[in-house]
């Protein structure tokens, strides 16, 4: 999916959709630190046009509201993760190589964004019904990227301890386990590098879904 297309609903008087994407993004990375310095309801859209460089008449060409530019900060880090998960798995040539590759990209992906993924969690709650349904909807789209391969991975034998009914929950565990790395890195990171995090949790969930000789219990 285009990113000029992701994002068409949030008015705009710019005809450019190039120009619009490019303005947005200064937008969301100024909007991001206010918002975690100040709180969304605190912050003003002044001080985000101002922290962004615009005028606030300016800003106003490229959203509407406050609420439209928290769900651009939401759609900021679901684009760059489905387009980090996609490209790790146009990467990877089989199966289990594809699975280790996205987990891979998407807990580097969490990690980079770590910011944005918090804001996500805290503020959500503030966005109108329709981004907050927009938003949750692109939290599944991602999950099924990864139900998809895990699928995939079943159907070719790689996975026979597996049933069709917990693949959707594996994919779930592994996108909880890169939001983990952010919401408890204020601990993690005492202790592990992300490296060395995405490797232990890359082994957790390939001993859990994907049926290897030595595991003795079927997973239901």
């Amino acid at each position: 999916m285009k990113q000029q297309n992701r994002t068409k609903d949030v008015p705009t008087q710019i005809k450019n959709p190039e120009l619009v994407i490019k303005r947005r993004r200064q937008i969301v990375d100024a909007a991001v630190q206010l918002f975690i310095e100040k709180g969304f309801h605190k912050t003003t859209t002044r001080q985000i046009a101002s922290a962004a460089g615009f005028s606030i008449g300016s800003l106003y060409e490229y959203v509407a509201s406050k609420e439209d530019v928290l769900y651009l900060v939401c759609d900021a880090i679901h684009h760059e993760v489905e387009r980090g998960v996609n490209e790790a798995l146009n990467r990877a040539s089989d199966g289990e190589a594809a699975l280790t590759e996205m987990i891979r990209e998407y807990i580097l992906v969490c990690d980079r964004m770590r910011d944005h993924l918090l804001l996500i969690y805290q503020e959500t709650k503030s966005l109108p019904k329709q981004w907050r349904q927009r938003v949750l909807e692109n939290e599944v789209r991602i999950t099924n990227i990864f139900t998809k391969v895990l699928r995939r991975i079943a159907d070719s034998g790689e996975m026979p301890n597996l049933k069709a009914c917990s693949l959707e929950l594996v994919a779930h565990n592994i996108t909880v386990l890169g939001h983990m790395w952010t919401f408890r890195r204020w601990y993690l990171d005492r202790k592990f590098s992300v490296d060395d995090y995405i490797r232990i949790q890359t082994d957790f969930i390939l001993g859990l879904s994907i049926g290897k000789k030595k595991q003795s219990s079927k997973i239901a």
